[in-house]
């Protein structure tokens, strides 16, 4: 079977990894354009070494881009984790259709910000879908779902990395075996459970201490690593990633620090308090919240927030 992978980072590597590894052959890789910053990309690194041909749009709808992937002469289009916008032309072209990776077990979380939301709205299960992409964002037939779940104390990053990432490549390989097969469904998805939630950005990742602490709580976790959630020290942005949740602290000012401790500083909320450990102040690295408490002078009976 000849595949056309469209895939970023990692995750497509991973992917065209395993799909090499099953015997399948792979005639061609697109990817985004290279980082300006210098960083590596991994699935053109990957692609490169085995020599297989190599694209990297700037512009999905350059008519280049099409008669590219038409000359290949694909059988199964596979989208790795793809956060641009596919034309549909493109993945039509395939004999056998287009599959795509999807962090989340639509139609629930639809959309760039899958695993944030998830974590955010205080879920406890989530998964991966791979489904065959339409003209809508996320809305065609499912292939196949695997559950898993999310543990009390999972970020955005170790959701994705310890359990959305293996299984989303175990996936993506079933779901291509069962196409060769002849095996593989096309299920509706129930448009009743339908949820979209617009992309995780910093505007919308603002702690407000006043907030039940399960709430401040799983905002933060579910923007670890990316976004980071965002308070204010003396009207200067700071960013929280790691931390703890703790029983509720004495009476205090909503976003009143309580508490300096060896590892971090502990913030109050309504009905507990946050043990914060890492943050990033603006223009600065990630540190300990310990270097911070000594850079930014931070002392018991200070607020955060606005």
């Amino acid at each position: 079977m000849r595949i056309a992978l469209i895939g970023f980072a990692a995750f497509g590597e991973a992917v065209l990894k395993a799909i090499l590894e099953r015997g399948w052959r792979v005639v061609g890789v697109f990817t985004m354009p290279d980082d300006p910053t210098g960083k590596v990309n991994p699935l053109k690194q990957t692609a490169l070494n085995l020599g297989i041909p190599l694209f990297q749009p700037e512009n999905w709808r350059d008519p280049a881009v099409y008669e590219s992937f038409k000359k290949l002469n694909p059988d199964l289009g596979v989208m790795a984790y793809v956060t641009k916008i596919i034309p549909i032309e493109i993945m039509k072209l395939p004999r056998l259709g287009t599959i795509e990776y999807h962090p989340s077990l639509l139609p629930k979380h639809r959309g760039a910000s899958a695993i944030n939301w998830a974590i955010i709205n205080g879920e406890t299960k989530t998964g991966v879908t791979i489904f065959w992409p339409d003209a809508g964002i996320d809305t065609g037939p499912i292939l196949l779902q695997k559950e898993v779940d999310i543990d009390p104390d999972d970020t955005a990053g170790s959701l994705y990395y310890n359990k959305l990432f293996p299984i989303g490549v175990e996936a993506m390989i079933e779901a291509i075996a069962m196409i060769e097969k002849g095996t593989a469904p096309k299920i509706p998805q129930d448009e009743s459970q339908a949820t979209y939630e617009p992309p995780c950005t910093e505007e919308r990742a603002i702690i407000d201490w006043s907030q039940p602490v399960d709430k401040v709580y799983n905002l933060i976790r579910g923007t670890n690593p990316r976004p980071g959630a965002t308070t204010y020290y003396k009207g200067v942005k700071l960013k929280i990633f790691d931390c703890l949740k703790l029983d509720k602290p004495k009476k205090t000012s909503y976003g009143e620090v309580v508490e300096i401790r060896s590892d971090g500083f502990v913030v109050s909320a309504k009905d507990g308090a946050i043990l914060v450990k890492k943050v990033q102040p603006l223009g600065s690295p990630k540190i300990s919240a310990a270097e911070y408490v000594k850079t930014a002078g931070l002392v018991e009976g200070s607020l955060l927030g606005r």
